[in-house]
């Protein structure tokens, strides 16, 4: 498998299953309905543990522009390989969006809420405020790559071996399925925690393409804070990570 061929199948799963469990817990009629938010955040961290297994040992599973960015910025990915890594992530997050109404589409049809409906694909704040807003993706990202970075040596994938790839794999799929367990727990409940541009931008793109019965705008006035927010947290988490 390529590195291009794992960010795009891991993050298809990534958005399957997470945004899978969103779909079973908020689409009427499902075995899942009203599961609540601590069903949402457990499915979450699951999808992103069954992502990194799938790709960490081709691509070292970023599955995320943000971990591109951090690790690219810390001199620890090329840059040449930022732009193919990101693609992957954001066509891979639009398929998975696709996979998720397809494997639910009856239940759309059911629902009545557009809001609902759109939740199964992209975020939207629970109070709108864009700077409170930006602030929350970016410390929410800010936790996720602080991390990394501290599990990651930065010389691994550069320097003693050119088949290691470093990434959210490199922590091990149960450790970082625990820091975006804990990120969802405690954080997630202002803007249903992106922390990632890909999981966002393209599932909200599935959501502007799609013909879903009853459904609403799909709110790109707001769609640029779920991308700025966690690069913002992505980049002063690796200047922090200097000082440390």
């Amino acid at each position: 498998m390529t590195e291009f061929q794992a960010e795009l199948l891991g993050t298809f799963i990534l958005i399957l299953l997470g945004n899978g469990v969103v779909a079973n817990v908020v689409l009427k009629g499902t075995k899942g309905n009203s599961g609540g938010w601590i069903v949402i955040t457990a499915g979450w961290a699951l999808a992103v543990f069954s992502g990194v297994i799938i790709a960490g040992p081709y691509s070292g599973a970023h599955l995320n522009p943000a971990v591109t960015f951090a690790l690219a910025l810390a001199g620890d990915f090329p840059w040449t390989a930022v732009p193919k890594f990101m693609l992957a992530q954001v066509l891979g997050a639009l398929l998975g969006a696709l996979a998720v109404y397809g494997f639910y589409f009856h239940h759309y049809a059911l629902e009545s809420d557009a809001d609902a409906k759109m939740a199964t694909f992209c975020t939207a704040p629970a109070y709108r405020s864009i700077p409170n807003n930006i602030f929350s993706e970016l410390i929410g990202t800010f936790v996720l790559i602080f991390a990394i970075l501290h599990f990651t040596e930065p010389e691994i994938s550069m320097g003693l071996s050119q088949t290691t790839k470093v990434g959210m794999g490199s922590l091990g799929a149960v450790p970082v399925m625990f820091v975006v367990l804990a990120i969802g727990l405690s954080l997630g409940g202002t803007t249903g925690y992106a922390i990632n541009p890909a999981r966002d931008l393209g599932p909200r793109l599935a959501h502007q393409l799609l013909a879903i019965p009853g459904k609403r705008d799909s709110d790109w006035s707001y769609a640029w804070v779920p991308v700025a927010g966690p690069i913002i947290g992505a980049g002063l988490a690796v200047l922090l990570n200097l000082w440390f």
